[in-house]
């Protein structure tokens, strides 16, 4: 079923069905029947409105639609700069904001938080109260900051592509979910600078992210090289395969248990900062085989598997690893390598790819990340620091002791808030325009 705006999640799919709660008697001691009436229906999810500020765009990308064979559509949210109207010659940079499904543009807002505002949310994992009104006065702060007056002016836009597998697809091309990367690249990106005045090109393009964000940013700058001019990716999902989290899908023979002799011992897949562990790689995955089967729960392995797979007789993605047992499939894991470990296709194909990067990757983890993503992090940088001819020239940063997903916020290191992400990045992006920007380029019309 085709997405319903809401971001292909089936438990919030418009025109599903669902029963209101009661509670249920069990007696161990008599077999019982309890009926179960599904008669509620999701509603609708009305469109965004357009404002002043953010605009709403969507178009039907011919190339996913030949891949899937039947209509498919490509969606962005468009934050326009303050003065937009009024400075009717000025084209603009365009800022990728890569993420999870948006419903729409998220920590923007030209209303200020109320004063009476419920403050009694407790947010374990930051120690604090009020993290909802936090978050409104960030979006506030936000507007205050992107309409003053010396504030550079740019488009930023969130994609929207979820899919038959996700509510993201990852931003690249993938034999299971199509041609995503470029549809994106070659479709959607140029009629948002075509509609909204853009540069439209690779050195006016910068892209950013965290988590499922964190690793488009740094994808996308990789396989379109020449069409980015710097990526800042956040807590990404793993660049290297050898620390598939916890795993390396290349060594290891299974996914769910560590190699013993003595004892049983299984693989943790998540944790808080002090490493007390919440579950393991079994538990999330059979979470996720309860939920669906063929890649098709909707979760994060699952999507996973579905980007990054070849595509099996079936027509669904092939198993990384046995769902049930944990084996792991060496086949799939070399297909992988190949064509979607990050820190391996750097190390490959550097010598073609290093001088179209040199300068342009930034990369940001959390040393606890709950997801043990800070693992393929430090690989990564153990490549980059060894690069040369030319050396990448660039940066990697890690929090102390911060989670899932620390972005390089130096100010506020316990706060991971998204919101921060459209504006922290700016000074570098600045430099990296001034040191890189062709001659006679436009670097002065959208500065007023």
């Amino acid at each position: 079923m085709p997405d319903k705006r809401e971001g292909q999640q089936w438990n919030r799919k418009p025109g599903n069905f669902y029963s209101k709660p009661f509670k249920v008697k069990i007696d161990k001691e008599e077999a019982t029947l309890t009926k179960v009436v599904m008669d509620q229906e999701i509603p609708p999810i009305e469109e965004p409105k357009d404002t002043k500020y953010i605009k709403h765009i969507k178009i039907q990308s011919k190339l996913l639609t030949e891949f899937w064979g039947k209509p498919m559509f490509l969606g962005a949210h468009v934050l326009l700069p303050e003065g937009f109207d009024e400075h009717t010659e000025a084209r603009y940079p365009l800022m990728v904001f890569h993420g999870h499904f948006p419903d729409d543009f998220g920590g923007f807002s030209e209303t200020p938080p109320p004063a009476d505002m419920d403050t009694s949310d407790y947010i374990p994992r930051f120690g604090i109260y009020g993290y909802k009104k936090f978050q409104a006065q960030e979006a506030y702060n936000f507007y205050k900051q992107w309409t003053s007056k010396n504030f550079p002016r740019f488009l930023i836009i969130e994609i929207q592509h979820a899919n038959p597998y996700y509510d993201d697809s990852y931003a690249v091309n993938s034999a299971n979910l199509g041609p995503y990367g470029d549809a994106i690249m070659q479709e959607l990106i140029p009629e948002i600078e075509k509609q909204f005045r853009g540069i439209g090109e690779g050195w006016a393009r910068f892209t950013y992210g965290g988590s499922t964000g964190g690793w488009e940013a740094l994808a996308v700058q990789m396989f379109y090289p020449d069409e980015f001019n710097g990526c800042f990716a956040a807590c990404p999902d793993p660049v290297d395969f050898r620390s598939y989290c916890l795993v390396d899908i290349y060594k290891d023979k299974n996914a769910y248990w560590y190699e013993s002799d003595y004892k049983k011992l299984p693989i943790p897949s998540h944790r808080n900062y002090l490493g007390q562990i919440q579950s393991t790689m079994q538990e999330s995955n059979y979470y996720e085989l309860a939920l669906g089967t063929k890649s098709r729960s909707g979760q994060q392995w699952d999507i996973w598997e579905a980007v990054y797979s070849p595509q099996g007789e079936d027509g669904y993605p092939k198993r990384i690893f046995n769902k049930e047992t944990g084996d792991i499939d060496k086949d799939v894991a070399a297909y992988w390598k190949e064509h979607y470990d990050l820190r391996h296709i750097l190390e490959r194909d550097w010598s073609t790819l290093g001088p179209k990067l040199k300068g342009k990757i930034h990369i940001y983890c959390g040393d606890m990340d709950n997801y043990y993503l800070n693992n393929a992090v430090y690989q990564m940088e153990d490549f980059l620091k060894k690069t040369n001819n030319p050396f990448y020239d660039g940066e990697v940063a890690y929090g102390d002791r911060a989670e899932h997903c620390w972005n390089g916020d130096p100010v506020n290191p316990n706060y991971v808030s998204r919101l921060r992400y459209n504006s922290m990045y700016l000074p570098k992006i600045l430099k990296r325009i001034e040191t890189s920007a062709p001659k006679n380029a436009d670097t002065k019309s959208w500065r007023y």
